[in-house]
């Protein structure tokens, strides 16, 4: 049975009682005795009139539900609308349909996969090719790590063997950064699978499909780009690898991937909500249209009540409704994997030098200085444009303490010779302690600028002049990096930008990862500490986040961490919620101050 995008678009509303459905001849019959008592289906009813007058009233105006209430009810047993709430008999073949969707049949994988699947992999496996079978879409969501991949280059493995990629292909989208990384991981455990990249000056796509390779990778970026040339064709397949790419409903990406005529969508992330809840119905709208019902419809039933009001029957039903949709493993269950080593995470509490105290208060002043006469000119007239310069005004307050926080000189903008700053030392610390230990370590960074100086810094003192991996390497100078890293003895250390490698990277190699500068997103500093700590690690990981004691910094990781009880649905969205702070309380949260003083 293919249940294919309307699966659950057939909905009638029929009234019963008692467990006994009623025809439109009955509830008549029952109309007429408003107000007594009858036996009805071997029992005495008495016939509440208020109540008869809803029930006709209902079925008269056929009221049609949305898919989102249709699928809730289909899967919950329950009609919620206006306050009222009923209960509802799902038929025989409405059951087939859910017993489908929920059940999961082990699938051994294809022989001609050049891997033997983890347990949980094969699960993986067996569930993706349920839902290929039926006809639905499918978001992967294992945590970063687990093989995601595997299992999708395996799910499209069995569906070349079973000849469903004779006349359409699959289309897979992937950020830049992890076409080298695709084209690698099939060419190892799919070679069978042909495979071409969409990709630089000379791409071409074949216009016919006999010409077209099984797989063609793209980047977001050249799907929106050359979308025609995509929508021209259908496809058997959508794969949207790093979907948080296509969390903004309105991005041109979004848009494009949207646009693609694929019988069926993939859509594989290891971090669904990254800042709030609505991006879950974004990716579920590109994989599995009309499931979350329309954004209005969605912030309603479950955003607002979830995220406001930590509703837990909302977070339930929302479980539910996705459940057959969407699959979620995390690395900390150990039913899922056992063999993963420890994680320790630690806040590396480092210290103002002297000179880095007396520019944090100098420079903190000025633009407290330019907020209050902000803040004046706000006052007289009221102007909307004076609101935005000084949210920008806090931004840029945000960005020169990092920078004070970090290094003086990068700041200032000035050449420094030597470490300058509290995190430096602590940073060679570890570095020191690390090589002892046999220890490779990652260290991420916000600012190029600063990858630049400790890579200057790391040269002086050690005589080895570290990689740094950041959004102006080339493709292949980039996999160049990572090979060098993961298997040469003599490399120590790689500094990565965070934004430019947060995602995709396998550089199990490390078990120390660092921290400098925090962007105060549990989810984006979790992408990049998965580099390290994923399948394929053998040793403990070591993880240092650099919390500069007694500055800002200190205060918004103790109110961050208040705060990581809803974590698992939505987590606090960077930095941006600051500029909204009163003068006041921006005074507070970057005074200098002791450690531990809020």
């Amino acid at each position: 049975m293919n249940l294919g995008r309307d699966a659950f678009s057939d909905f009638n509303w029929r009234v019963a009682v008692g467990g006994h459905e009623l025809t439109q001849e009955e509830l008549a019959e029952l109309m007429a005795h408003a107000g007594g008592v009858v036996r009805f289906a071997d029992n005495f009813v008495y016939l509440d009139p208020a109540e008869l007058e809803r029930l006709a009233k209902t079925v008269a105006e056929q009221p049609q539900p949305t898919y989102l209430e249709k699928m809730r009810a289909a899967l919950t047993g329950e009609y919620e609308k206006n306050g009222r709430s009923a209960d509802v008999l799902v038929d025989q073949e409405i059951r087939e349909r859910l017993q489908k969707l929920t059940a999961v049949e082990e699938i051994a994988p294809p022989e001609n996969l050049e891997a033997v699947l983890r347990p949980y992999q094969a699960r993986g496996f067996s569930w993706l090719m349920k839902n290929l079978r039926l006809g639905i879409g499918s978001l992967i969501a294992d945590d970063m790590g687990l093989g995601k991949t595997l299992q999708v280059i395996a799910a499209v493995l069995q569906l070349k063997n079973d000849g469903e990629l004779a006349k359409t292909k699959v289309l897979a989208v992937v950020p830049t950064t992890l076409m080298t990384n695709w084209m690698r991981e099939i060419a190892r455990f799919a070679p069978s699978l042909t495979v071409g990249l969409y990709h630089g000056a000379n791409r071409t796509l074949a216009e016919s499909v006999k010409d077209l390779p099984d797989v063609t990778l793209t980047s977001y970026g050249l799907l929106r780009r050359d979308l025609e040339a995509f929508t021209a064709r259908k496809w058997r397949l959508l794969i949207l690898d790093e979907a948080q790419a296509v969390k903004n409903t309105a991005s041109g990406q979004s848009v494009a991937a949207k646009s693609v005529k694929a019988a069926q969508t993939i859509a594989m992330t290891g971090t669904p909500v990254e800042n709030r809840l609505l991006e879950y119905w974004s990716i579920l709208e590109t994989v599995q249209p009309k499931l979350l019902g329309s954004m209005k419809d969605f912030q309603q039933t479950f955003a607002v009540p979830i995220e406001s009001d930590h509703d837990a029957k909302a977070a339930e039903v929302f479980r539910k409704l996705t459940a057959p949709f969407m699959l979620r493993r995390l690395k900390s269950d150990k039913s899922i994997i056992a063999d993963l080593p420890e994680r320790n995470t630690i806040d590396q509490y480092t210290t103002l030098t002297p000179e880095q105290a007396a520019l944090y208060a100098k420079v903190l002043e000025a633009h407290m200085k330019r907020l209050a006469k902000l803040e004046e000119r706000a006052q007289e007239d009221g102007a909307n444009d004076v609101r935005m310069a000084r949210r920008g005004e806090v931004l840029k307050l945000i960005t020169s303490m990092k920078q004070i926080c970090n290094s003086p000189s990068q700041y200032l903008k000035t050449e420094a010779p030597r470490p300058d700053s509290g995190k430096a030392a602590a940073l060679f610390d570890i570095l020191e302690r690390c090589r002892e230990a046999g220890r490779k370590v990652l260290i991420f960074t916000q600012y190029r600028e600063m990858g630049e100086r400790l890579q200057d810094w790391i040269e002086a003192a050690a005589g080895e002049r570290p990689d740094f991996l950041h959004g102006g390497v080339a493709l292949k100078a980039r996999q160049a990096m990572v090979d060098r890293f993961q298997t040469d003895r003599s490399v120590h250390t790689m500094i990565i930008s965070l934004k430019a490698g947060g995602t995709g990277l396998n550089l199990t190699a490390a078990s120390c990862v660092v921290h400098y500068d925090l962007w105060w997103n549990p989810a984006v500093e979790a992408q990049a500490t998965d580099r390290a700590y994923r399948i394929g690690q053998r040793r403990d990981v070591l993880v240092y986040r650099f919390v500069t004691a007694g500055t800002f910094e200190e205060r918004i990781n103790d109110m961050l961490a208040q705060k990581r009880g809803l974590a698992d649905l939505t987590v606090a969205a960077g930095e941006s919620w600051i500029g909204d702070l009163s003068s006041d309380e921006l005074q507070q949260l970057f005074a200098l101050g002791k450690t531990g003083d809020a």
